[in-house]
């Protein structure tokens, strides 16, 4: 497909600088003095576009109850590598909910989003799980952000990247569901940032009984669907139907 640079939606490998995690505190209570890190989540890497700087996602909890269910913050943000200053950073209230469906982990994705001439996004993923044995869900999304200088944006919010759900008896009868969505990088577009490509894998499976003591998973349907996210001067718009509900 000429014109087209495919990004595998598959976090790249963790670059270890244990010294990362130490800052991780002092940036949340730096930014945010009234709200507590929800440090078992909170992430941080050496940026592998440049290695001076460092990345890092503090999820931080805004209205969260012991069983940490409720709402929390996300503060986004780059940091220089030897002293730990804050260069840019971006926050938004109320970014993970978490309740029936339980937010269950972040993760830094640092693949080459090159998204226009000499800019490189990188991206936050979320992570939530169903808590029902019998009714499997589990989402994952992916939010992509530029450092404008002193700016940190979200260019892209909330794509639902990965998405399985499902119905069964808890032995071995059911009917199952799994979303797969790819980037394309396309031609530059709008102020120079390219277009992204969507592509959207949908499969359908049956777990049925097989004989006496064997369950067999038969895959029942699979479709293709495209879809292009364009740039409208500040960001790329995502479909209602392609985000987290």
């Amino acid at each position: 497909m000429r014109g087209l640079t495919v990004i595998p939606l598959l976090f790249a490998p963790l670059i270890a600088w244990g010294d990362c995690t130490q800052h991780l505190q002092t940036w949340a209570q730096d930014l945010h003095p009234a709200l507590k890190l929800a440090s078992e989540f909170a992430v941080c890497k050496v940026n592998p576009a440049d290695a001076s700087q460092v990345l890092a996602a503090l999820p931080l909890m805004v209205n969260v109850d012991e069983y940490g269910q409720g709402d929390y913050g996300l503060d986004v943000l780059v940091a220089d590598a030897a002293s730990g200053k804050v260069i840019a950073h971006s926050y938004q209230e109320a970014a993970i909910v978490s309740d029936a469906v339980q937010f269950s982990g972040l993760t830094l994705d640092t693949a080459r989003y090159q998204v226009a001439p000499g800019v490189r996004a990188f991206g936050v993923r979320i992570r939530h799980t169903g808590s029902s044995r019998v009714n499997p869900f589990s989402s994952e999304t992916l939010s992509l952000y530029v450092n404008d200088g002193s700016q940190l944006r979200q260019v892209m919010g909330d794509l639902v990247v990965s998405k399985g759900n499902g119905e069964w008896d808890g032995a071995c009868a059911g009917e199952f569901g799994e979303t797969k969505r790819t980037l394309a990088i396309g031609k530059p577009g709008k102020d120079g940032f390219s277009r992204l490509r969507v592509t959207e894998i949908t499969t359908g499976s049956q777990s049925v009984v097989k004989g006496v003591d064997d369950c067999e998973e038969i895959e029942s349907s699979s479709t293709t669907k495209t879809f292009n996210l364009d740039y409208d001067g500040s960001r790329y718009g995502v479909p209602k139907e392609l985000t987290f509900q």
